[in-house]
């Protein structure tokens, strides 16, 4: 989820009632609100993918389900210690809530679709799905996914009064070697989704996806990248992709072309991968990569800021994207952050270090691959 500052508890449950009560009374449509739509798509999704991983690694995932005090939720499913995963978690949150005066102070400067008012709280829904899988294998790469809905009510009229609204996401992968071909495939089949409603979609996404997911501390992006987008609204519409009678809906329909290209863009490669031989080098070079995993989800990571910040958040779904196991090296000669000079040996040590250069090379220059 996208930080917004602290939240509180929602005080007021009429909205979670409604919600509640459409439930119950009539199955989810097209004429139901974008809340409930976005709850059954992103849980409809998510048992799709467990099933689709489940298959591949031969171990079932663990499925808690959990209920937030005052309305809303959560399915976590995780894989833990399987054949093919290390750890792969696939999680979906649903959260209604209560912004404090400084979290609208916050979000009117994080999203410029956001109408503050003077008020001393909004109350707000959100809502998402967020993935991440962690291969044993050092050929194979880690994957991330999240895509969410955000929505906060008028004051004066919750029910019934203008909302502010907004969709984000995006994939992106993070290998420890690279294949380009893999690299190729994974952003085309993005991309092939991105085009069928914008072909600016990609190029804008793919973009933002690299100045995202970058850490300024080692001058490397994360990963591979993929597409990452936020404060997707009306007005996004109306200055990126021309006017849209429906822009709400116009926008589900690309998150939800999205959420379905995921398994077509991961699920050959990790099978092409899984079963690589590999050397106990390469596998500490996965443990040194993680461990930049690691570093940009602490440090950098708005969801996990935004999860870590919510009252009665479940501590272990939030960090649920981090892996098993993660190592730092001193000094790395391939990849370490170094203020003197290398020692010979060193750089004797690096020069057999072919393939962890090129990933290097890669994340310091991020390229273009659909």
């Amino acid at each position: 989820m996208q930080a917004t500052g602290e939240v509180t508890e929602l005080d007021s449950p009429s909205i979670v009632e409604l919600d509640e009560a459409l439930k119950k009374s009539s199955s989810i449509n097209e004429s139901s609100p974008m809340r409930l739509r976005m709850e059954k798509l992103i849980k409809d999704h998510q048992q799709k993918i467990i099933a689709e991983l489940s298959r591949i690694d031969g171990k079932e995932f663990k499925t808690d389900t959990w209920m937030r005090p005052n309305g809303g939720g959560g399915i976590s499913c995780v894989l833990q210690d399987g054949n093919v995963f290390e750890k792969a978690g696939v999680n979906v949150s649903v959260v209604y809530g209560e912004l404090p005066r400084a979290a609208i102070e916050k979000m009117r400067a994080d999203h410029k679709s956001f109408v503050g008012t003077d008020v001393d709280s909004l109350t707000f829904f959100a809502a998402g799905l967020s993935l991440v899988l962690h291969p044993h294998n050092p050929m194979a790469p880690t994957v991330h996914l999240n895509y969410r809905y955000f929505e906060t009510s008028d004051p004066k009229d919750p029910i019934n009064g203008d909302k502010n609204w907004w969709f984000g996401g995006g994939t992106d992968l993070t290998p420890s070697y690279l294949f380009p071909e893999d690299a190729q495939h994974f952003h085309k089949t993005i991309k092939d989704a991105c085009d069928r409603h914008d072909a600016t979609y990609y190029p804008k996404f793919k973009a933002w996806c690299d100045k995202y997911f970058y850490l300024p501390h080692r001058g490397e992006c994360r990963g591979i990248g993929g597409i990452f987008f936020d404060d997707l609204d009306a007005n996004f519409l109306q200055t990126s992709a021309g006017s849209s009678s429906n822009p709400q809906e116009t926008l589900f329909s690309f998150v939800s072309d999205g959420l379905a290209s995921f398994l077509p863009s991961y699920v050959p490669i990790i099978e092409r991968r899984k079963d690589m031989s590999y050397t106990e080098s390469q596998k500490e070079w996965q443990q040194l990569r993680r461990g930049r995993y690691v570093e940009f989800n602490l440090v950098y990571d708005r969801g996990t800021s935004f999860g870590l910040r919510t009252p009665n958040a479940r501590i272990e779904s939030i960090l649920m994207s981090l892996p098993r196991t993660a190592s730092w090296a001193y000094m790395d000669p391939v990849s370490g952050t170094r203020t003197e000079s290398m020692p010979v040996e060193e750089e004797e040590l690096a020069e057999d270090k072919i393939s962890e250069k090129e990933i290097m090379d890669v994340l310091r220059h991020p390229r273009q691959w659909a």
